[in-house]
Parts: structure tokens; C-alpha cells; sequence
């Protein structure tokens, strides 16, 4: 942790007009939250799968051997292609005759085929500091990190987590689970549950300086795990303290 903060605070006194009067470091709690969601593959309907939807919408068939005959396909690759369109719910049975569901209507209208696949699980960071879900990975513990205190606006009570799916599947899309790789997209189509599993301390070294030439106090903020300034926690220190520094910090010139 020295090493850092005297290459952050290196880097910071670039800047000849600006001194630092006060730096500390504190943590932040990061919230490991898993996540089980249902991802769908969509892929652009080919042309035997277009025939095959309409024939059955236009005629009353009633066996995977009339539609083989009137497409001029294989029956045995026919009755794969029906096997897939029963399981993936585009076209059902009624009355013995091969009939187009709601979802198989859909589909062919937007000329999209749709495959659920098995559900799958993603572990998120979330950032109540930040309210927010942050990209990144943990970092191992720095030297002197279990010291530091809990940061003065991040609340020490259990944080109640909630969120809509809405957010949950912003959030899964911004990390890479959803995909397009040419005509094959994967994209999440139902969150299943979240649970939190644990929570990290990360580091952040907080710099407050006054700029001289415009007589401005404010805070810079490096988080460990951003590896980066943190402008989130910049402004609201800024917000919350300025005046105050400004009554505890300008005297240090005189």
C-alpha cells in the first residue's frame, strides 16, 4: 500500500499549482452477487425452416412424410427439423394435424429462430457506494489493507439487495455474457434467482488538495479495484466536504 500511494501521490503533485493537504485511505464493500439466468441462441430462420413453418401453417398435414414429399427433402432430415421445431415449441400437434403455435407465428414473422438453452450462472460485483455494478476482477489483499476503516458514507448495516431483472440483465450484458458471433446471437431471456454470496473490502487512497491559482480544494479518490481515479466517490466527497475543507485546510498556507 506504500508503494502505491507514493507513486499516487507522485503523480498528482505533476501538477505545480495543486498541494495535497490531506490523504488517507479507507475501503469500500464490494458485493459478490451470483446470478442463474436463462440464455436464448437466436439465429436467422433458414429457408428450409421458413418452408417448413409455412407449409405447416397453409396446409393440414399430419406426418413428417407429406411435408418430406411436398419440400423434396429426406424424410429422416424432415422429421430432425420437426423433432427441433416440437421441442423448441414453434409448432405442435391438434387434432393429428401439424399446427404453428403462437411462438412458431412469431418467430416466422420475424423471421428469427429462437433456441432456449440450459440455464447458466454469473457472479456480479455490486457497488453499493457506487449503486452500481462495477467490471473487474478481485484483486489479492495489499499489505496493511485489513487496517484501514470502512469508508464514512458506506453504511456499516447489512445492505438489503434488490434489483428488477431489468437491471440484472443490463448488468449480465455489460459483462460479456450476452454474445453475436455473425448471424448467432445469445441473449438472456429470463432471470432465474440472485443471491449474494460475500462481500470484499476494496482499498481506496483519498487525496485532498487545493489548487492554488483558482483557490479550489477538492478530492481526488484512487479505487483498487477500477485500478483508476474514482469520480463517483470524487464528486460526492466534493459535494459533502468542500465547505469544510475549506474551514479545516486553507489556514495550512498561512
Amino acid at each position: 500500500m506504500i508503494d502505491l500511494e507514493k507513486r499516487l501521490k507522485k503523480e498528482l503533485q505533476q501538477n505545480v499549482q495543486a498541494k495535497i493537504v490531506s490523504s488517507t485511505a479507507w475501503t469500500i464493500p464490494l458485493h459478490t452477487i451470483e446470478v442463474e439466468y436463462k440464455p436464448v441462441k437466436r439465429i436467422k430462420m433458414d429457408v428450409l425452416m421458413k418452408m417448413m413453418l409455412i407449409t405447416c401453417q397453409k396446409a393440414e398435414l399430419t406426418s413428417g412424410k407429406q411435408i418430406s414429399e411436398l419440400l423434396l427433402v429426406e424424410q429422416l432430415f424432415m422429421e430432425d427439423l420437426i423433432n427441433i421445431m416440437k421441442r423448441t415449441r414453434l409448432i405442435e400437434i391438434k387434432n393429428q394435424i401439424f399446427t404453428l403455435t403462437e411462438k412458431g407465428c412469431n418467430q416466422l414473422e420475424e423471421g428469427i429462430f429462437e433456441e432456449e438453452l440450459d440455464a447458466r450462472s454469473q457472479n456480479l460485483l455490486y457497488s453499493p457506494s457506487h449503486s452500481s455494478f462495477l467490471q473487474g476482477e478481485i484483486k489479492p489483499a495489499l499489505d496493511g489493507e485489513e487496517t484501514l476503516n470502512l469508508y464514512r458514507y458506506a453504511s456499516e448495516e447489512k445492505v438489503r439487495l434488490k434489483w428488477e431483472d431489468a437491471v440484472l440483465v443490463d448488468a449480465l450484458q455489460t459483462s460479456g455474457m450476452e454474445t453475436v458471433d455473425g448471424d448467432l446471437q445469445t441473449v438472456v431471456s429470463e432471470i432465474v434467482s440472485n443471491s449474494e454470496l460475500y462481500v470484499d473490502d476494496v482499498p481506496c487512497f483519498e487525496f485532498i488538495l487545493h489548487n492554488k491559482s483558482e483557490d479550489l480544494l477538492y478530492a481526488r479518490v484512487w479505487n483498487t479495484f477500477l485500478d483508476q481515479w474514482d469520480e463517483t466517490l470524487e464528486n460526492e466527497l466534493n459535494e459533502r466536504e468542500r465547505v469544510v475543507w475549506r474551514e479545516k485546510y486553507l489556514g495550512l498556507d498561512k
